[in-house]
């Protein structure tokens, strides 16, 4: 859903070279999937890496050579997949539909957002998307608890009475990104009719704007994504979007129609890791990544193990 960044052209490039045995017919183990290659993509961030890693190596299990490969930004990775340089990546489900197919409205309802998704990323890209999982990794805007307890915020609603009865309270921190997307910022405001004057919004990178959303000196209120594992370890509250203003952003496998053509049993054996991963268990497995300094790769083999996945 985020992170939209574009590479420059010879990083592509190198990139691209560096991801050798993709699609190929060089596995080696044994199952249904023996004699397959893939290469899994990662957007550049935690979650990503942990959720590529999580579906190499269940395609491993069943007899493919499989490797994470993380690239930067969501275009890119996308990219990539359509060129053929990546087998399949998580993609998120309001990401394909304001960013690829190009649509302005996003859909409140998750199931028929998910529909919408697939059905026309199949028409007019013949990108298949498998069944999605529970977590959404949306954008929000969170505060630190017991500020929200002091002036009884749960919502976004109630952070637009507090900016109209306490103007000075409503001081916000955002990436850069989202300060300049249409379901950034500008139309988060627009929305919830606030008004917040342009010298209480500070532009931070986005690990900074957890820390000092918590500390509450340079602002009250920062941009989170919903998944993120440092809001439950800076005890952050997410204040509910309760006029539906974001997209949701249900992660999902995808990958070219022909891959999942070739071998179709690709869907059956994600599909019990797809039917495990809600935003509760994104929250923890990004935690141990993010807070704990753990590496995503062993996160991932450690959670499948537990799980009996793996």
């Amino acid at each position: 859903m985020k992170h939209a960044k574009l590479l420059p052209l010879a990083l592509t490039a190198l990139m691209a070279t560096s991801l050798a045995g993709c699609g190929g017919d060089s596995g080696g183990g044994e199952g249904s999937l023996s004699g397959a290659s893939y290469v899994v993509g990662a957007k550049d961030f935690s979650e990503q890496d942990i959720l590529a890693n999580m579906t190499a190596m269940l395609l491993e299990k069943n007899g493919a050579d499989a490797e994470a490969k993380r690239i930067t930004g969501s275009v890119n990775t996308r990219t990539a997949l359509e060129s053929g340089d990546l087998d399949m990546y998580w993609e998120y489900t309001g990401t394909a539909w304001i960013t690829y197919l190009k649509e302005t409205k996003p859909i409140g309802d998750p199931e028929e957002q998910f529909d919408a998704v697939k059905k026309a990323d199949a028409e007019k890209n013949d990108i298949a998307w498998l069944d999605h999982a529970e977590f959404n990794n949306t954008y929000a805007l969170a505060v630190r608890s017991e500020y929200a307890d002091e002036k009884g915020l749960a919502t976004l609603s109630d952070l637009a009475a507090l900016a109209a009865s306490d103007p000075g309270e409503a001081t916000i921190c955002v990436e850069s990104e989202f300060a300049a997307r249409d379901d950034g910022l500008s139309g988060l405001l627009d929305a919830y009719g606030m008004d917040v004057p342009d010298d209480q919004v500070k532009t931070l990178d986005t690990g900074v704007i957890y820390t000092e959303t918590d500390k509450g000196d340079t602002c009250n209120f920062g941009e989170v994504f919903a998944t993120d594992g440092r809001i439950a370890n800076l005890d952050l509250t997410v204040l509910e979007d309760d006029k539906k203003f974001f997209p949701v952003y249900q992660g999902a496998p995808t990958m070219k129609q022909a891959t999942l053509d070739e071998h179709p049993e690709i869907a059956d054996i994600l599909a019990p890791l797809t039917a495990k991963l809600d935003t509760e268990t994104m929250q923890k497995l990004n935690a141990e990544v993010d807070v704990d300094g753990l590496d995503a790769e062993d996160v991932a083999q450690k959670w499948l193990e537990d799980e009996g996945l793996l």
